[in-house]
């Protein structure tokens, strides 16, 4: 059975923020090197600077990945990810369909993994290319329910 969704444009701030928060997840155990940073307070007492050194850690850190994703927006070749898309959900492939003669599938083994939460599925392609489907674009909550079934058994939602 094939979902067909709605067109959808996916606005650059959603990209950038959904982007930002599935790095973020998939690199928690990266906390540690500011709390390292931070507890080297209980050698060395009065002095802030450790405390200093890990949020700018954590800044730069964080910055240096939004000036990622932004750049990702700002490139010729992703520009098309940023247009109004129509999406055909399958279990042999994702099919992008940019008009009704025009399209482009992606296979389901470029997919590394998928998230859902509460407004939508997330499916990573890489660190900087994702595919945002929110459930809005699905006619019917059936065809929500048949995508979640459908990344259950590509083993891509756990």
């Amino acid at each position: 059975m094939i979902v067909r969704t709605k067109k959808y444009q996916l606005k650059t701030g959603t990209y950038v923020r959904v982007a930002l928060v599935t790095l973020l997840k998939r690199q928690w155990w990266l906390t540690i090197a500011p709390i390292a940073i931070a507890s080297a307070t209980f050698f060395f007492p009065n002095t802030i600077w450790f405390y200093i050194s890990a949020l700018l850690v954590v800044i730069l850190y964080v910055l240096f990945w939004l000036i990622q994703f932004f750049g990702v927006t700002q490139v010729e070749q992703n520009k098309i990810l940023f247009e109004r898309i129509g999406y055909e959900i399958d279990p042999r492939y994702v099919l992008m369909k940019f008009s009704s003669k025009q399209g482009m599938p992606l296979k389901w083994d470029q997919f590394k993994r998928a998230y859902k939460n509460k407004k939508s599925f997330v499916l990573v392609v890489s660190k900087a290319q994702i595919v945002h489907l929110p459930f809005k674009i699905f006619n019917n909550p059936n065809d929500v329910k048949l995508v979640e079934t459908i990344l259950k058994r590509k083993n891509l939602l756990k």
